[in-house]
C-alpha cells in the first residue's frame, strides 16, 4: 500500500455556525440553543482537512473574500497543516453558513456561498500543475460547474482520478459527470439524480436495497464514473462498480451527538484509502468508521479524526 497520496481539492470555504438544539427549528419557532460554535468550514475546506489528518499530502483551491469573515481562513489552514496558497481572494463576501443539530444527532443547514460562487474555470487553470501531480482531484457543490469541470478535465488528461460528491445537490451536467471517476451521493440526492435519469420522481433510498440502488448505479455509470457510492445514513454505504456486485457496508453503531461534516469525513477516507491502493471493501470500512468517528464528537473542524483514531475504532468495532 502506499504512504505518498497527494490529493487536490477543488473547494469551498465558509464561516461554520452551528447551533445544538432539542429539535429541528419550525417555521416562525424560536429555540434555545444548548451549545454554538463559530470555526472555518465548507464542504471543500472540510474534505481538505479531513484528507490531511488522515496522512495525504492537500493542495487545493479554496475562495475566500475580502471581508471580516475571511481571517478565519488563514489561521485554519495553519492548525490543519494546510499549504496556504490554497487560499484564493476575490472581492467580496467570503461564503458562511448555520447549521442546526437535534438530540438525535439529526441536522439541518443553509448555506450563503459568497466567494465561493465566484470561483471561476480560469482561477483553476492556475492550478494546473498542482491538479495534475494529484492522484485524486476532489470537488463538491458549493462551488459552480465550470471550475470543477476545468480541474476534472486537467485530471483525466494527466490520466488521474476525480471524485465528485455533488452538494449541496443541483442538476448535474452531463459533461461534469463524464469527467468523473467516483461519485458519492447521499440517499436524497441519489433519489434526486435518479429522478433526472429516469423522469419519475422517486423518494429517497432509505435502505440498502442493493438490487434497486445496483439498476441507479449502472445508470449513472453509463454516464461516465467507474464507482458510485450511495451512503444511507444508519443503513451504512453502498459501493457499485460495473459488472461487479454491489458492496454493502453497514453502519457502525455509535450515538451520534453531531452528523453535520459526517459525509465530508466519509468522502474524505474513502478518497485517501483508494488513493492507497485498498481494495474497496477495506476502504468502504475505513470511510464508514471514519464518518461514525465525526458523528460522534460535537463540532467539525476540530473533530476530524487522525488515522490513529480511526484505526483505534476499527480495531474496537472488529
Amino acid at each position: 500500500m502506499r504512504n505518498d497520496v497527494h490529493l487536490f481539492v477543488v473547494g469551498s470555504f465558509v464561516a461554520a455556525n452551528a447551533a445544538k438544539v432539542e429539535t429541528l427549528p419550525k417555521p416562525g419557532e424560536s429555540l434555545t440553543a444548548h451549545a454554538f460554535a463559530l470555526e472555518p468550514g465548507g464542504k471543500g475546506f472540510n474534505l481538505a482537512v479531513a484528507c490531511r489528518r488522515l496522512g495525504a499530502a492537500v493542495e487545493g483551491i479554496l475562495p475566500v473574500g475580502d471581508d471580516m469573515l475571511s481571517g478565519l481562513a488563514a489561521p485554519a489552514l495553519e492548525r490543519a497543516l494546510l499549504p496556504g496558497e490554497m487560499l484564493h481572494r476575490l472581492p467580496g463576501s467570503t461564503g458562511a453558513g448555520i447549521g442546526f443539530i437535534d438530540a438525535r444527532g439529526e441536522n439541518c443547514l443553509a448555506v450563503f456561498p459568497g466567494a465561493n460562487s465566484r470561483l471561476g474555470a480560469s482561477d483553476v487553470q492556475e492550478k494546473r500543475s498542482a491538479i495534475a501531480k494529484a492522484d485524486i482531484t476532489l470537488a463538491q457543490f458549493e462551488i459552480g460547474d465550470e471550475p470543477i469541470i476545468a480541474a476534472f478535465e486537467i485530471a483525466r488528461e494527466a490520466g488521474r482520478t476525480t471524485l465528485l460528491n455533488p452538494s449541496p445537490f443541483r442538476r448535474l451536467d452531463r459533461r461534469l459527470l463524464a469527467l468523473t471517476t467516483i461519485l458519492i451521493l447521499n440517499a436524497h440526492e441519489a433519489a434526486a439524480m435518479a429522478s433526472e435519469l429516469t423522469g419519475v420522481s422517486r423518494p429517497a433510498f432509505d435502505a440498502p436495497g442493493l438490487a434497486e440502488i445496483q439498476a441507479f448505479a449502472e445508470a449513472v455509470i453509463a454516464t461516465g464514473p467507474r464507482i458510485v457510492v450511495v451512503t444511507l445514513g444508519q443503513s451504512g454505504a453502498v459501493l457499485c462498480r460495473g459488472e461487479h456486485p454491489p458492496l454493502h457496508q453497514p453502519s457502525f453503531p455509535v450515538a451520534a451527538i453531531d452528523t453535520l461534516g459526517a459525509g465530508d469525513a466519509f468522502a474524505a477516507g474513502l478518497a485517501v484509502s483508494l488513493a492507497e491502493g485498498w481494495p474497496p471493501e477495506k476502504a468502504m470500512a475505513f470511510a464508514s468508521a471514519c464518518g461514525a468517528v465525526l458523528a460522534s464528537t460535537w463540532g467539525v473542524f476540530e473533530a476530524f479524526p487522525d488515522r490513529a483514531a480511526v484505526e483505534a475504532f476499527l480495531l474496537s468495532h472488529g
